[in-house]
């Protein structure tokens, strides 16, 4: 008996305390929200295992993952695409798992964020390691590994006090980044980079929206305009030549087999625009991969209707994210290289 009342009182004061957890978070704002991690990523990647020919992938990096929206792709043409970006990654390790170890032969959306596609081809460069830590994990996950990831995903749908991420993010709640974010003193003299706040809430189709917060207060934006600085005064120069043979390679492997590709320049501004022009000119990389692949391609400086203000200079928020979406499958469908499966 008194074994029993224990365990009842050890329930209840279990109960209690998740549920005042819980309210806390709610109260500060939090919502429950999937973790964008390999897991969810490995859970999309299957999808290509049954897709046709007729279906559509997006490759790149989290300017896909931000400005192309699936629910507008799919209003617009009949399909939802499958989100296969990767936030601070080259879609080339990506391309190269489709080429080599699927049968598919759809169309790839790629994304080309110039300091990341152009970036390396050396394995364990960031931008090349951290797709291939996916791509790896979706090979040798275990049968434990998925059970355990269907529990894990339902309770994150539930509860917002297990909001997490594999990036790190300064935000984060579940326990492991609070005690992460416990400051201590400091004993390197090497540049720290500023903290960096998740700024997006993501589906379990990956499909990704920036939070209100962003574009409703400037102070929390320009917090993540300091990480851009902080990234780009890091980054090592780019190796165009490596990475267009690369991308031309496994490019025409690719549409030899009757696979189409079509790549997409998304908008950038400000500080992080005016990089971009100094360190990968437009017509020196976008110009000439587009010039030697041949592949038809859509920047956003050419049509006045893919021009969409980025309020931390790199990604749109949802609302003219889902307008980017509409007008860049329209272009694409004007110009034959998308069915509308909704007319046929």
């Amino acid at each position: 008996m008194k074994l029993k009342t224990s365990f009842l009182i050890m329930a209840v004061l279990a109960f209690l305390s998740v549920g005042a957890w819980e309210s806390y978070w709610r109260s500060q704002g939090y919502t429950a929200d999937l973790d964008d991690d390999k897991n969810l990523w490995s859970w999309n990647r299957s999808k290509l295992d049954k897709a046709s020919a007729d279906d559509v992938a997006l490759l790149g990096s989290s300017r896909v993952l931000f400005d192309i929206q699936l629910d507008a792709f799919e209003t617009q043409t009949g399909k939802k695409p499958i989100m296969l970006a990767c936030a601070g990654g080259s879609p080339l390790p990506v391309l190269k798992d489709i080429v080599e170890q699927t049968a598919f032969k759809g169309t790839l959306i790629i994304g080309v964020t110039p300091p990341l596609f152009f970036s390396t081809t050396f394995p364990q460069a960031s931008p090349w390691k951290r797709p291939q830590s996916r791509i790896d994990y979706y090979y040798n996950r275990t049968y434990a590994q998925r059970l355990n990831y269907m529990v894990s995903f339902r309770l994150q749908q539930q509860f917002a006090m297990l909001s997490a991420n594999e990036e790190q993010w300064s935000n984060d709640i579940d326990f492991k980044a609070l005690l992460r974010n416990v400051q201590m003193e400091r004993r390197t003299s090497s540049p720290q980079m500023p903290p960096f706040y998740n700024f997006s809430t993501i589906d379990e189709d990956r499909n990704t929206k920036m939070l209100p917060r962003v574009y409703q207060d400037t102070a929390f934006a320009n917090s993540i305009i300091k990480v851009w600085g902080f990234m780009g005064k890091s980054a090592p120069p780019p190796d165009k030549a490596s990475t267009i043979a690369f991308f031309l390679d496994y490019a025409k492997q690719y549409t030899e087999r009757g696979g189409k590709i079509i790549l997409v320049r998304c908008p950038s501004e400000g500080g992080f625009r005016m990089g971009e022009k100094m360190v990968t000119p437009r017509d020196e990389f976008w110009g000439e991969l587009l010039e030697k692949s041949q592949l038809p391609g859509y920047h956003f400086e050419d049509y006045p209707q893919l021009q969409y203000p980025c309020p931390e200079w790199s990604h749109l928020n949802a609302e003219d994210a889902y307008a980017f979406t509409t007008e860049l499958t329209k272009l694409i469908q004007k110009d034959g290289y998308l069915i509308n499966f909704k007319t046929e």
